[in-house]
């Protein structure tokens, strides 16, 4: 599957399939900074990507 991530701006192929929660293990990232979009929706951390997905990786961003 293609990747986009952010922070830096880069794009990696993963091979799948994959749950979300794996891809950000794998990705080295805490699953609970980040959120994973795949087209026009979030995904949960349970959801199996698949190696034809494309998903964009963000990182979760708070303020007051």
């Amino acid at each position: 599957m293609r990747v986009q991530l952010s922070h830096p701006e880069r794009q990696v192929e993963v091979k799948g399939p994959k749950r979300v929660r794996e891809l950000l293990r794998d990705l080295n990232l805490i699953q609970e900074a980040y959120l994973v979009i795949r087209g026009d929706d979030l995904v949960t951390e349970d959801e199996l990507l698949k190696d034809e997905d494309e998903v964009e990786v963000r990182p979760v961003i708070s303020g007051g």
